[in-house]
């Protein structure tokens, strides 16, 4: 079945993302260490779901806290999840504050986050991101230190996201022709998973990708989740991996009498299965699957543990340029840096960060749902009121990776969206000393902000 929808069906009818109204108060000792924590919010999933976000203080080690969560049910259609549900309203709120708190201080963004953070791999990666984009060298430690009207600033956000895989399951067949196929029910929704299931089963046979023919996004298929929470390549690459193994294990069972060795002795690799002790005896991928006779190996297997996790921080540095007289923000540079245990494919991964990164400037910047408050229904359901960015918004985009490849494959869909629009709110009030506490960041808001630091 195929379902098309217009422009406006899809605003109206695939759900939004919950709002969120957060009073927050924060309290820190002289030296900045963090020690109390309260925070009070509602906002509307429509008419069913739960508005609520991550409960305990975000990112850092708070002993003490209070969190009060309401969900305020509207006529507005249910809410859905969109990239990272609930993680980016609070990292914003929280990632303000922190700079605000660091400025009551007097201490350093930076030097208050690393204080409090526990989790070592967001500090070192902080730290990296930190030298990299100069922030002790470039950055002002003066908010709205420039001269003219165009001002321009950095700020930092940082992210934390679950993930984690399970439950999927695949099929291998090495056929006597030396074909092999591969089919698995997930499916690819631009995010590279195809390309994935091509590597994972290549390289477990020792063959070149285009060697492996693979099926996927059939329901006939084994058994695969949907792609969501960031859990699929965690998912889907563990269990390709475990059942090319195993079936190539049946193989090694039928040739290794012809070299006197044991199944746990051979190598497939370059086309060729070998002794790895002694590789003159040896054979090819053909003549080895010619061995099976009219007989060809079918193995069933499914995710095994051991090759992936759950849990990862991301950082992002930001750099703006802000018009004090029209209030219009520019994101001119974002630094991103990223953690996903064993990175599989670069390439569809630096993709992933991109576009996470390019939602959290829409979600920060752009994207507006404007609802009529007599009916719930939303007025801008197009894509000429509802602001979307266009290529002449895109910034340069710098990623950093922090590789923990002991950890096994974690996804990297949602955490790159998260810090974006905490840290281009930090930046805004480098610049030019105005505090914006609401998405998105629109000129109006700035002006407005920036009249109530004149007014004092």
């Amino acid at each position: 079945m195929k379902l098309m929808l217009t422009r406006k069906e899809e605003h109206l009818a695939t759900g939004n993302r919950p709002s969120a109204v957060q009073h927050v108060k924060l309290g820190a000792t002289s030296d900045g260490k963090l020690v109390a924590y309260e925070r009070s919010n509602y906002g509307t999933p429509g008419v069913a779901g739960s508005a609520n976000i991550p409960g305990a203080p975000y990112l850092y080690e708070i002993p003490n806290y209070r969190i009060e969560q309401t969900s305020v049910f509207t006529n507005a259609g249910p809410m859905a999840a969109q990239r990272a549900p609930g993680h980016p309203q609070a990292a914003f709120a929280m990632e303000s504050m922190m700079d605000e708190m660091a400025e009551a201080l007097g201490m350093d963004p930076i030097d208050i986050r690393q204080m409090n953070d526990p989790n070592e791999a967001r500090r070192n990666m902080v730290a990296m991101g930190a030298e990299h984009i100069g922030w002790k060298t470039r950055r002002s430690a003066t908010p709205n230190s420039g001269t003219g009207r165009i001002k321009t600033g950095m700020g930092v956000g940082s992210a934390r996201w679950g993930g984690g895989g399970g439950r999927t399951q695949a099929e291998c067949t090495i056929n006597p022709d030396g074909s092999v196929q591969v089919k698995c029910g997930t499916q690819d929704i631009g995010t590279g998973t195809l390309t994935l299931v091509h590597m994972v089963a290549a390289e477990e046979f020792g063959l070149k990708i285009e060697d492996i023919d693979v099926g996927i996004g059939d329901t006939n298929y084994p058994y695969s989740g949907g792609s969501g929470g960031s859990t699929t390549a965690a998912s889907v690459s563990p269990a390709i991996k475990g059942t090319t193994m195993l079936a190539k294990l049946e193989l090694f069972k039928k040739i290794a009498p012809r070299f006197g060795v044991e199944p746990g002795e051979l190598v497939a690799s370059d086309g060729n299965v070998f002794v790895g002790s002694d590789p003159s005896k040896s054979m090819t991928w053909q003549q080895a699957a010619a061995q099976l006779g009219d007989e060809p190996i079918f193995f069933h297997g499914q995710w095994l543990p051991g090759y992936s996790d759950s849990g990862v921080p991301g950082v992002h540095f930001v750099e703006v340029s802000v018009d004090t007289e029209t209030g219009l923000v520019k994101v001119d540079r974002v630094v991103a840096v990223h953690n996903s245990g064993m990175i599989l494919n670069p390439l569809t991964w630096a993709s992933q960060v991109n576009g996470g990164v390019l939602m959290g400037i829409g979600y920060g910047m752009y994207e507006n749902r404007i609802m009529d408050p007599a009916t719930g229904y939303m007025v801008n359901a197009n894509l000429e009121d509802y602001k979307l960015m266009g290529s002449t918004d895109i910034p340069e985009i710098e990623i950093l990776r922090y590789d923990e490849p002991e950890r096994g494959v974690i996804g990297i869909g949602e955490p790159a969206t998260i810090p974006t629009p905490g840290a281009i709110a930090n930046a805004i009030y480098n610049a030019c000393g105005a505090r914006i506490r609401e998405m998105p960041f629109t000129p109006d808001k700035v002006l407005s902000a920036l009249a109530a630091v004149k007014e004092g």
